[in-house]
């Protein structure tokens, strides 16, 4: 089997999501994350033809939203491009990283948890199902305050 490098990989899983983007089949699709900002920068120019291609948008993402639904360390400290087709989608991502920040800030966050991913999710197009599906195999989460806490 012919050998694939990286960067190719990411380009043929960002062509992919913004073609499922442009379908409607997801409101917002997550590139994979990068763990330098140069690494993920380095992706741009391919992105901007692929969104002109497929009509989309994409936002970078600096800080990445965190929730129950993937493993803290996949998206810790990492660097990401969303891509979305509705502004209203990247908007209700952004309100709901900042409802995600003031509910730590309010230590609400243990009450609110549940509820913050399975928004992401919908943000992400998944089923109810193949939300708690991700929840429960997730055995890497934060805590309260936003530290990593791992189930066992």
């Amino acid at each position: 089997m012919k050998q694939i490098d990286p960067y190719s990989y990411q380009c043929g899983v960002i062509d992919c999501f913004n073609e499922m983007v442009k379908a409607g089949i997801k409101n917002i699709a997550l590139a994979h994350p990068c763990t330098t900002k140069e690494e993920r920068d380095s992706y741009i120019p391919f992105v901007e033809t692929i969104t002109n291609q497929y009509q989309t948008y994409y936002y970078l993402d600096d800080n990445p939203l965190i929730t129950d639904l993937f493993p803290y360390s996949l998206n810790r400290k990492t660097y990401n491009i969303i891509f979305y087709k509705e502004k209203k989608y990247i908007e209700e991502y952004i309100a709901l990283k900042e409802h995600k920040r003031q509910s730590i800030i309010n230590q609400q966050y243990s009450q609110l948890r549940t509820e913050i991913a399975y928004e992401f999710g919908h943000l992400l197009s998944y089923s109810d199902q193949t939300i708690e599906q991700y929840i429960n195999m997730n055995n890497e989460k934060e805590n309260d305050e936003g530290e990593v806490s791992y189930d066992h």
